[in-house]
């Protein structure tokens, strides 16, 4: 055995970390303080009996460069020195003979034995290097003085329910999807295991949702919330809808679970989990919340700032669904007009709250202005800019940036609602003439500036940069180094970027510039819906309102209402198939189906069935 240096005795995280420990017992402040569970100390005998496996694999490469320089050299010299029989023939053994060049290309080329030894020892399993992947991509701890991390109820589950088949199909399948999606295949196919994984783990959620003792366990619903992001990794043919059936499927699992799950810390994490992805599905959807806004929150706060938040999103979306509702249904009267302007002035209201939420948070939930990023020259290619010219804003860490991006997409969202009932209420007259119209622009700028401003962070441009900013990453993630391009990045901002994209206060750079980072996300970060996103050309609220006008009923409400009531139950002319009233009625949802149609063209382009799927989901909200 050779002397490798003095043996560490700190803890199995910080030699991976690859910082001191300070080897306090039972666990290491450093770990301590990162909120990291520390795995304790090595025995002595351990630390005497030291695996050198490492050491020895820098000696067998250090060994195999120099033999391969000297090769050629050894070749030409056993060449020259072969011997001979007194009749100048070669022994059966040499050149001249038929085995003699597989003897020899064995002896000139054969591994050494120190890399014989090694290279079986240090292969790691796909399965292994997967799991640490995601684990170090997508796992985020909570820190101190921070707030909460995202998906940090897995490391606990999987010690204790990991080896349940629904979670660990479920966590191997976004594992594979995510790896494979970031790496070179060398000769895995990454995506046949993936989805392989992932059909198990459909077959044994189906199961455990039909068991009693299954169907209300924390893995059950940690397996759901994988599947749902393992079809965001992977942007599937069916990805959106698949996504909103596993959100669909959470929530009843949440509502079946009842007001017990809150009792234990996991039980709240997959509480507020579920919480969140109901958000996003709500925004993106038009639909209502399920259970209502309130449901959500009784009993379940688990950081007020952000809960407060989250609230105030839910509202948003739950006053959307009324709306759209709403404005396909009513005839334009002066009741229903001042119907409509209730709405507006409630989707202001809330606006306002959002607002003073963003006014009054805590100093350490505020960003600071890291620099300021100069125009770039005229002819850049904006889409493969790293930086938005203009402000480049630091958060606290990672979860608190995704939060103020929430906030300022659902304003985005409210701001949406009140030029649609702006425009309703005031038609034929042009709603861009409205004081409304000019309110909501400038609160819908002011976001997306604001928005563009937090993307680098996300992306962790300035930690490429310490030389120059000196800014500390603070998000801790559950392994590996904390300074690389996250996936988790990605999941973050697909959302707050194509909401951002199809505003119709863009300029065409910043639209560019969004694109190429969805483009990023999806290329380079793993995370492939972002791919679809960027495709999209919806352009709200123009796209919507011309949608309300087309949905709208075409018929006023005349004075005598069971007069035409009685007309469209009327028997048909004869000759006809339809009475006059049913012709008009067909005619018109003939034209308004042909119009609606080149909306969705003119909002998907030349792009695939599932960037059509998207858009079409986005023109009915």
């Amino acid at each position: 055995m050779v002397y490798t240096g003095k043996p560490s005795k700190g803890c199995q995280m910080c030699r991976m970390r690859r910082i001191k420990c300070d080897e306090t017992k039972p666990a290491c402040s450093q770990c301590t303080k990162s909120r990291r569970e520390c795995p304790g100390y090595k025995d002595e005998f351990d630390l005497m009996l030291r695996n050198e496996t490492r050491a020895t694999e820098r000696r067998a490469q250090k060994a195999s460069r120099k033999g391969s320089t000297s090769t050629a050299s050894s070749s030409s010299t056993s060449a020259s020195s072969r011997v001979t029989d007194k009749d100048g023939a070669e022994p059966p053994n040499s050149a001249g003979s038929s085995s003699s060049g597989d003897a020899r290309g064995r002896f000139n080329f054969q591994r050494s034995p120190f890399e014989m030894a090694v290279i079986p020892a240090i292969r790691i399993p796909t399965d292994t290097k997967a799991q640490c992947h995601f684990v170090s991509n997508f796992v985020l701890l909570p820190r101190p003085g921070g707030t909460r991390g995202f998906m940090d109820f897995l490391i606990p589950l999987m010690k204790k329910d990991g080896k349940t088949a629904h979670l660990q199909h479920a966590f191997n399948a976004c594992a594979l999807s995510s790896l494979g999606n970031r790496v070179s295949s060398d000769g895995v196919d990454f995506p046949e295991q993936a989805f392989g994984e992932y059909v198990k783990a459909l077959r044994a959620t189906n199961l455990a949702i039909k068991d009693p003792q299954t169907s209300t366990s924390d893995s059950l619903l940690a397996a759901v919330l994988l599947l749902s992001m393992f079809e965001n990794i992977t942007a599937s043919k069916n990805g959106e809808y698949a996504w909103g059936s596993h959100v669909d499927g959470a929530i009843q699992l949440v509502k079946a679970r009842g007001r017990k799950q809150l009792r234990t810390p996991i039980g709240l994490q997959l509480f507020v989990a579920v919480r969140i992805a109901l958000i996003i599905h709500t925004l993106s959807s038009g639909e209502a919340p399920a259970m209502g806004v309130d449901w959500w929150f009784h009993d379940a706060i688990h950081d007020e700032s952000a809960a407060a938040c989250q609230r105030l999103s839910l509202m948003a979306s739950e006053l959307r669904a009324e709306v759209t509702n709403i404005m396909i249904t009513l005839t334009r009267t002066p009741e229903n007009i001042e119907l409509i302007l209730a709405l507006m002035r409630r989707a202001q209201s809330v606006d306002r709250e959002i607002a003073e939420w963003m006014r009054t948070l805590p100093g350490n939930w505020r960003s600071k202005t890291l620099c300021w990023q100069p125009p770039l020259p005229p002819d850049a290619d904006y889409a493969k800019a790293e930086v938005y010219p203009g402000r480049v804003d630091v958060y606290h860490d990672f979860w608190m940036a995704s939060v103020w991006n929430n906030a300022r997409t659902a304003r985005l969202i409210l701001m949406s609602l009140t030029v649609r009932c702006a425009a309703w209420a005031c038609s034929p007259v042009d709603y861009r003439t409205t004081p409304e119209y000019a309110g909501a622009a400038r609160i819908a700028i002011d976001m997306i500036t604001d928005i563009l401003a937090s993307i680098p962070y996300h992306l962790g441009w300035h930690i490429k940069r310490k030389q120059v900013f000196g800014v500390q990453d603070e998000t801790s993630f559950a392994c590996g180094e904390d300074d690389g391009m996250k996936g988790l990045a990605g999941y973050f901002l697909t959302w707050p970027l194509a909401c951002t994209m199809i505003q119709d206060y863009l300029t065409d750079n910043q639209r560019r510039w969004v694109q190429g980072r969805l483009k990023y996300i999806g290329d380079e970060l793993g995370v492939r819906y972002a791919h679809i996103l960027a495709q999209l050309q919806v352009r709200i609220p123009s796209m919507l309102i011309r949608r309300d006008g087309l949905m709208a009923n075409p018929y006023q409400v005349g004075k005598n209402f069971e007069k035409l009531l009685s007309a469209r139950h009327a028997a048909p002319t004869p000759g006809y198939a339809l009475n006059p009233l049913q012709q008009r009625e067909a005619m018109h949802k003939e034209d308004v189906d042909k119009r609606r149609a080149e909306l969705i063209a003119r909002a998907t382009g030349a792009a695939g069935e599932e960037v059509r799927r998207v858009a079409k989901k986005w023109l009915t909200m």
